[in-house]
């Protein structure tokens, strides 16, 4: 197996990721029943270190149930027919997850209410308060 390249400046060694097969239960008549073709890919996050701390803990949130108690990312695919494609499409997701973990969160900066929405919901509030002032009367 070779490097995964994330990014120009990003790559995880071969070393970190393996890989096995079973069989699958897709598209394929009666050779699902006799050939290994559902990949499943496996790559130790807490014992690598090639991502930074803030981003590999984006990437604990965001693999959820791929993530095991041992910190191993388990990605598996069956959709194709061959285990070359779906051992693809497995380095595909792991790209993709990875590349989503390195995004920056975006920081809400606060601002201050218009001057408008102000007016407006001051001028809901009266009007609720007349509602409901009109309300209390005598019943007689």
């Amino acid at each position: 197996m070779e490097d995964l390249i994330i990014h120009e400046h990003l790559a995880i060694p071969a070393g970190e990721l393996h890989s096995f097969f079973a069989r699958s239960g897709g598209p394929g008549g009666q050779n699902v029943n006799k050939v290994n073709t559902k990949a499943t890919l496996c790559w130790d996050l807490a014992n690598s270190s090639v991502l930074y701390p803030g981003a590999s803990a984006r990437l604990r949130a965001l693999a959820g149930s791929r993530l095991t108690d041992e910190g191993v990312i388990q990605i598996t695919s069956q959709v194709h027919r061959e285990q070359g494609r779906n051992l693809q499409a497995c380095r595909d997701r792991l790209r993709g997850l990875i590349l989503e973990a390195l995004k920056p969160p975006t920081i809400r900066k606060p601002t201050k209410p218009t001057h408008g929405s102000q007016r407006r919901r001051l001028n809901d509030k009266k009007i609720a308060s007349d509602r409901k002032q009109g309300r209390s009367g005598s019943w007689e």
